[in-house]
């Protein structure tokens, strides 16, 4: 093997590596959206953990957050507690540094 397929193969593996940090985090960020909603639902202790649940699975419909978002607002809305898209989005930014951290701690 070439010392560039060797540093081809190197480049392959660290992206896959990171494309899969990416979906945990993703993952963790959208569970934890999930719990705060729960919470805003009024769910405690299993049925928000089984809510935050489906939110984290409510990513696999779509590529993106849009499905995401638009199921917590729908959620919200039915509960009487309305919404707006960017306000979701911006709780989903808020959660995403100790999404990233926890994922970080863990596989270290």
């Amino acid at each position: 093997m070439t010392t560039f397929d060797e540093r081809e193969k190197s480049f392959e593996k660290k992206f896959e590596h990171d494309q899969e940090l990416q979906f945990k985090v993703t993952a963790r960020r959208n569970k934890m959206l999930g719990l705060w909603a729960a919470g805003l639902l009024g769910k405690s202790g299993a049925d928000a953990e089984s809510y935050a649940q489906e939110i984290v699975l409510a990513q696999f419909e779509k590529p993106g957050d849009h499905d995401v978002v638009h199921r917590l607002m729908r959620d919200l809305a039915a509960a009487g507690k309305p919404m707006e898209d960017h306000s979701i989005r911006k709780q989903a930014e808020r959660f995403l540094p100790e999404a990233k951290r926890q994922i970080m701690s863990e596989t270290h």
